[in-house]
């Protein structure tokens, strides 16, 4: 999709971080755009903020982690604009993992809008998408922590390898439709997921933070840290629409944690190094 002049995007998570950058690119590409967020008083702020950078911009409510409510999300983005072109499924959620304490209530909550907030995005708008022909563009938000296991045993890590693997069956699928596909694997950005808790909803239970004394309670402590002092959202937004004009699947932004993928890829290369010898 070189032209995005006049389409239209749909943004989740759009009301802060990422999804509001990914927001303000469009609009300024001169789309109209429809953000989507969980967090009322943001979403406004958002919208407000955006108002006469592009064409249109507005907001609307929604919970990934609800199929229910994203459709109803679609419905009013197909009476706003007509047509949707790109959706951007970035909405996440961040939880204390490690081997101490694993709790259901994280794990679900994560992967209830990580992975599934995902798939009923996909689900929702591709049909949509394939009907109008007029081409199409899907952007999932994984991270470098879907591409690395760095962050141990982790209900976020386990989300984001799972969208990564997502995006590229799915984009071996709609290629030939003329539909793109691209996973974002950012590094540490300036965000605020290790403040997602504020927007847990009462059916997982209250948050839970690990021990500051535990291996998890430190790694916690670092990564939010690092998330701190991390890239500008703008940039990343300017590369995913680099992507989407090229028709790229992978976007990273921190090309100086290339040694931990090789790390990794060494390490599966050399089993099946000894798988064939034997």
């Amino acid at each position: 999709m070189r032209e995005l002049a006049g389409k239209t995007a749909f943004v989740t998570g759009g009301a802060s971080g990422i999804g509001f950058a990914l927001g303000r690119a469009f609009a300024q590409a001169g789309m109209n755009v429809m953000l989507a967020d969980v967090e009322a008083d943001a979403l406004a702020a958002a919208v407000e903020s955006l108002s006469g950078l592009g064409p249109d911009v507005r907001g609307l409510a929604c919970d990934v982690a609800d199929p229910l409510s994203v459709e109803r999300a679609a419905e009013a983005s197909y009476a706003a604009f007509g047509h949707v072109h790109v959706v951007c499924n970035n909405a996440g959620v961040a939880a204390a993992g490690g081997i101490d304490n694993i709790s259901l209530d994280n794990w679900r909550w994560v992967l209830d809008v990580n992975l599934m907030g995902v798939l009923h995005g996909i689900r929702t708008f591709l049909p949509h998408i394939r009907a109008h022909g007029e081409g199409g563009h899907f952007v999932n938000t994984a991270s470098m922590a879907g591409m690395v296991s760095g962050m141990g045993f982790s209900p976020y890590a386990a989300s984001k390898f799972a969208v990564v693997n997502m995006s590229e069956g799915l984009a071996m699928r709609l290629k030939p439709l003329g539909i793109g596909v691209t996973v974002l694997c950012p590094g540490f950005v300036r965000t605020r997921i290790s403040d997602s808790g504020r927007n847990r909803p009462e059916r997982y239970g209250p948050t839970q933070m690990p021990d500051p004394a535990s291996p998890a309670g430190a790694l916690t402590a670092q990564i939010a840290e690092l998330v701190r002092s991390g890239l500008d959202p703008s940039d990343v937004a300017a590369r995913v629409l680099a992507a989407i004009r090229e028709d790229e699947l992978y976007v990273f932004t921190h090309p100086q944690m290339r040694a931990e993928l090789e790390a990794r890829f060494a390490a599966i290369l050399a089993a099946m190094d000894k798988a064939a010898a034997r």
